[in-house]
């Protein structure tokens, strides 16, 4: 087995092990979400937290770690008679970002069935994890049929099995860690809020605690047992104070005045529901515990709040995460009580006794900033670079709820909300022969091909023969992911203040649309005599919004440039990612100047689109009373649709009355 990199050893972050301590004493805080850029320890940390747990006792032979103390009644392998466990040490366990719904759940024992004629269930990582850790790298980028069934097991403690047959219901208690870097895409609302604590991590911009982790981290690869062991000892320590500080909890005070102070601060910073003070109750009742205190302070509260809300107040994808600490004193105290001390001021994260074992102080993460910069004061807008015939950037107006856009046909591409497709999760459709190895069976259409032929086989017993000719794939459709590549016109004819304002904001509110129906985007503008792609295919879209919102306006309009640009983007993603497919939306009026013929090399390039089947749509950004149509005229030459800024809200009156019309046809 391969030594861990000790917990104690990991240098700064200091508010990353303080959260994941905290869980540690006191499980029901939640988990941890870390939020960070690559290389920063996130992965490291939370697989040496697994060695710092204290032994869990669970029944002998128990598949899914029951209590001896109190076995759970309804236990797969149970029923269990209380008394004479064993102590084995808390299990880490990981769940891969590709895993299936059954590794995940459990299923049926497939083998067992057809061989034996029984219903026998097999375990899945939920049962594995059973009070010991689930840890999830790169969260953000789980399924959404995983993260439902995450959902459900964290929020009722136990796992559902209702599939082929098999019924089962299994304790499911785990501390949930998930680790992301958000520059590859947020986390759905609903599982982000499952997390207790977030915090947030960066690489040290001290190059003494640089130089320090290059050497810790160089020692441990050199030898990683010795290593180790130079750290036993601090490891001990604090494995002796997780467990003085579990003790603990029990006898820890949550007074009157902490409780108000908790409540106005979730008030003061408008969280949505409840949890919020749930979980800031729980957290500053693990930090005083772990100081060694029976009472909780007004500085644990401050500690809670900073660990447990700034994932919890945003109000849109774009939002960054944090607090503004300064709003957080005030409240704190103003709703000071009785016997509470003051908060400090100036007291940095970790206050109250809560950092860990560490060498320096390292301060929360994360102020109140917004991820879409703000053109300025009072909405007016900042100067951009020079350049000829360039205007200043002006804001974006308010995203609203855009209409589904959607590739036709059937695809068959990583997992979504946007476009039918063939997936290995979603409704069964059907049945077919497996090309290739067998992923997903169709039990019934097996047993219905094996039936017939039972006789013949000289089948005696309760199983069934079943040869490799009976096997069937099920067939399941759900929705893909796709690439959306916004072409975007920048030029001078786009730069009317209003109608650029307008623009921004329906582009934003198609990049919303896009994060919340897990594609990946891409932008290129287009303006003065180039081309430009503002941003590579990405998951990330708060970064395509931080792009669009800096985005200045200007000169010619090299429409033909703009879609040569974009067609060279999706052939190199098409290597990339050749089964992810592509929808192309074109912002413009429709308008080509600069250089020779451009209207006609405009065309030319339109059509290559057309030849490859891309889907498109134009939204047609064009103003006043005289309209040239020359948006729809591009939709053509794409061989896809045009649609107004109207037309492109899902509430809006035109998009009703075309809807009724398609139905009615």
């Amino acid at each position: 087995m391969t030594t861990p990199f000790p917990f104690t050893a990991v240098v700064g972050q200091d508010d990353l092990r303080l959260a994941l301590l905290l869980n540690a004493v006191s499980p029901a805080v939640g988990g941890v979400l870390v939020r960070g850029e690559k290389g920063t320890a996130k992965s490291t940390a939370v697989r040496a937290l697994s060695a710092l747990l204290p032994q869990v006792a669970v029944v002998p032979g128990c598949r899914f770690s029951c209590d001896p103390a109190a076995p759970d009644p309804s236990c797969p392998d149970g029923p269990h008679e209380s008394g004479g466990g064993v102590e084995r040490p808390a299990r880490m366990v990981e769940l891969p970002v590709g895993a299936s719904e059954d590794r995940l759940v459990g299923a049926l024992d497939i083998e067992r069935a057809l061989a034996e004629g029984v219903k026998a269930f097999e375990p899945g990582l939920l049962a594995d994890a059973h009070r010991g850790i689930l840890y999830v790298d790169e969260v953000n980028l789980l399924h959404d049929h995983l993260v439902d069934l995450l959902l459900d097991a964290a929020a009722m403690g136990a796992s559902y099995v209702e599939r082929e047959g098999v019924s089962v219901r299994h304790a499911a208690r785990f501390l949930l860690v998930g680790t992301m870097n958000p520059e590859e895409g947020e986390l759905r609302p609903q599982l982000l809020d499952r997390f207790g604590l977030t915090v947030e991590v960066a690489a040290s911009r001290e190059p003494e605690q640089r130089v320090e982790v290059v050497r810790r981290r160089l020692a441990y690869d050199d030898d990683p047992a010795g290593f180790a062991a130079r750290w036993a000892d601090e490891e001990a320590a604090v494995r002796q104070r997780i467990i003085a500080a579990r003790q603990l909890l029990p006898s820890v005070r949550l007074g009157d005045g902490a409780l108000r102070q908790i409540a106005a601060t979730c008030a003061a910073f408008e969280v949505d529901g409840m949890r919020a003070d749930i979980v800031m109750a729980r957290t500053a009742t693990a930090l005083a515990a772990w100081a060694g205190r029976t009472d909780v302070l007004a500085e644990d509260v401050r500690q809670a709040a900073l660990l447990a809300l700034p994932h919890r107040r945003r109000r849109n994808p774009f939002d960054a995460p944090g607090l503004d600490e300064d709003k957080l004193d005030e409240t704190l105290e103003e709703f000071s009580g009785e016997g509470d001390e003051d908060p400090d001021p100036d007291g940095p994260g970790g206050g109250g006794g809560g950092q860990p074992p560490s060498e320096s102080d390292g301060g929360p993460q994360g102020g109140d900033t917004a991820a879409r910069p703000e053109a300025g004061e009072g909405g007016e807008p900042q100067p951009s670079g020079a350049g000829s015939g360039e205007q200043q950037a002006v804001r974006a107006a308010e995203p609203f709820r855009a209409k589904v856009l959607s590739v036709p046909g059937i695809g068959e591409g990583a997992a979504g909300r946007r476009s039918r497709a063939r997936t290995e999760h979603g409704r069964t459709t059907g049945a077919r022969r497996p090309q290739g190895a067998l992923t997903k069976l169709h039990l019934a259409a097996t047993v219905q091909a094996a039936a017939p032929h039972q006789r013949a086989r000289g089948r005696s017993g309760p199983g069934l023969v079943v040869r490799r000719d009976d096997l069937r794939q099920a067939t399941r459709e759900g929705r893909e992911g796709n690439l959306v590549l916004f072409v975007v016109d920048a030029s001078g004819s786009m730069a009317a203040r209003q109608r650029m304002s307008a623009v921004k904001g329906a582009v934003l509110s198609l990049l919303l649309d896009a994060y919340q129906r897990r594609d990946k985007v891409g932008l290129v503008t287009f303006r003065g005599s180039a081309a430009d792609v503002a941003l590579p295919p990405t998951s990330s879209v708060d970064a395509a919004a931080a792009r669009l919102e800096s985005l200045p306006t200007g000169g010619r309009t090299p429409l033909a440039a703009g879609l040569l640009k974009a067609h060279d983007v999706l052939r190199v993603e098409r290597l990339r990612d050749p089964a992810r497919r592509a929808l192309v939306v074109v912002v413009t009026d429709g308008r080509a100047t600069g250089g020779p013929e451009p209207v006609a090399l405009a065309g030319r390039a339109a059509r290559l689109f057309a030849a490859e089947g891309v889907a498109s749509v134009v939204v047609d950004c064009e103003s006043g009373p005289v309209r040239l149509g020359l948006a729809g005229q591009l939709a053509g030459e794409l061989g896809g649709t045009a649609v107004t800024l109207d037309e492109l809200r899902a509430d809006s009156i035109a998009g009703l009355v075309k809807d009724v019309q398609r139905r009615a046809a």
